[in-house]
């Protein structure tokens, strides 16, 4: 019997219900992390590093990053954890799989309450869930992956603390999603549903909306266009405070959410790609949330982010490769003025901009895909005869803004028969990759294949380095 969780349970609700200001402490964080963590001790003796001698931030600055190879997957899982007890966390994330092992991420209760502050700023400022009953459906999938039943814990905290929310959780299972609706939803004052982009827009296309719609989304980066045709069809009146996104990783959490002040600012640059580029050196629009530095610490190195925070495995200086940056309140403020827009009121937080791994993946359905996965597909017996096994992954917006799956793949036969190729990678997915067997609708799992030629100059021009994802697009 553990004797000491019912009290670390306590002050976790005592937090929670009745909470302080904090101020960042990212040394003592370190020294935390380095006195109970077994792991990570023998990450720093691994680079000589005396944690006493880590005094403040500019030492913390300097301590080497942590990522999945170099430390995660390095160490046994339960000495990841404080005082290497696996035992000490109540709850098990998995995360992508999507090179053929999952990922494992110990979490604990406390953390999901931590987290749910995160989905209280949305359902309290932009969904006013304290006053207006809300039924939650959550519509992300059910199971190990960390979407489904981490997003119901942290939404029954909300309904815990006082919230008038009541939450129905029929996973990603359309059909059974429209069948509970009409016979719930006119007992509330409005419904929220939570979800992957992509299939609450499948959702909100095959229903009928006759009730008040909030939305909160995760896992993907979509454009204003998207949100406000989405808007339009579900009836949704005001996008900005109706509609959110969560910055989220199974590895981390929540470390940030859309706010209507984020939302605002984003749907200004949406119209000035100009400004976009200006403020994220892209005139692509990546996420852009706000965050509380008191609980995850970012930082950004070569234009990816780290984080350091708590969790059932705490990390400190954690690579997540997520391409973005950090900009602060006050930065975001003057660059708002300068440029003659006056954002919406909102929290006085620092902001994050995420564009994502588009180096390494892309994102369909909110399941992870790496190029790894694609490449099985063209391996196959009587597939690997048809091409050179250099492709291109993307994925598109068509003209209905439903998101689509492509992979252009180089032709090295011209008996290539791009339907067998679009089965063979689909049959690959679905077998390697746990997200997307659950994550995609089976409607939406074979992938559109366009063959090219050898040494075609848009997708395999000769003599430079080969690159196997692209950027979203629009069709």
């Amino acid at each position: 019997m553990d004797v000491t969780r019912p009290a670390q349970v306590i002050s976790a609700y005592e937090s929670f219900f009745n909470p302080v200001p904090s101020e960042p402490d990212v040394v003592g964080h370190f020294q935390s992390v380095a006195a109970s963590v077994p792991a990570y001790q023998r990450f720093l003796a691994t680079h000589g590093i005396d944690p006493t001698t880590v005094r403040t931030v500019e030492d913390f600055q300097r301590l080497p990053l942590t990522t999945k190879d170099n430390y995660q997957r390095a160490y046994p899982l339960p000495e990841l954890c404080r005082d290497g007890r696996l035992d000490g966390c109540d709850m098990i994330a998995v995360s992508s799989g999507s090179s053929g092992t999952p990922t494992i991420w110990p979490l604990t209760l406390a953390d999901e309450l931590h987290f749910a502050e995160r989905f209280e700023q949305v359902f309290r400022d932009g969904f006013e869930a304290a006053d207006a009953s809300t039924l939650a459906v959550v519509c992300f999938p059910l199971g190990t992956w960390v979407g489904g039943l981490f997003t119901t814990a942290c939404v029954r905290h909300l309904a815990a603390k006082g919230y008038r929310i009541t939450t129905v959780a029929p996973g990603n299972n359309k059909a059974e999603i429209l069948r509970v609706l009409p016979e719930l939803a006119p007992h509330f004052d409005q419904v929220v549903l939570l979800g992957y982009p992509p299939f609450v827009k499948d959702v909100v296309d095959s229903g009928r909306w006759e009730w008040p719609v909030r939305m909160v989304f995760a896992g993907e980066v979509f454009s204003e266009e998207w949100r406000t045709l989405v808007a339009s069809r579900a009836g949704v009146a005001d996008p900005v405070r109706h509609m959110a996104s969560l910055y989220g990783t199974a590895d981390a959490g929540v470390l940030g959410n859309e706010t209507p002040r984020s939302v605002s600012i984003r749907r200004f640059l949406a119209g000035r790609p100009d400004l976009a580029r200006e403020l994220f050196g892209e005139a692509r629009l990546p996420t852009l949330v706000q965050y509380s530095p008191a609980s995850r610490y970012f930082e950004c190195v070569d234009g990816t982010l780290l984080f350091s925070g708590d969790n059932g495995v705490p990390l400190v200086r954690y690579h997540i490769a997520d391409e973005g940056g950090l900009v602060s309140a006050a930065e975001m403020t003057e660059f708002c003025a300068r440029n003659g827009f006056t954002p919406l009121d909102g929290p006085d937080l620092s902001f994050v901009y995420v564009f994502g791994r588009s180096l390494f993946t892309v994102s369909y359905f909110g399941a992870n895909i790496y190029p790894e996965n694609v490449t099985v597909g063209l391996e196959q017996p009587g597939i690997s005869a048809w091409v050179t096994g250099k492709f291109v992954l993307e994925t598109y917006e068509d003209t209905d803004r439903d998101l689509r799956l492509r992979v252009t793949v180089e032709q090295a036969s011209p008996e290539a028969d791009a339907a067998a190729i679009a089965a063979s990678i689909r049959d690959q997915l679905t077998r390697l990759n746990s997200e997307f067997a659950h994550y995609v609708p089976t409607d939406r799992q074979l992938p559109e294949v366009r063959l090219r030629p050898l040494g075609d100059p848009d997708y395999f021009p000769v003599g430079v380095k080969h690159r196997y994802t692209r950027p979203r697009g629009r069709q």
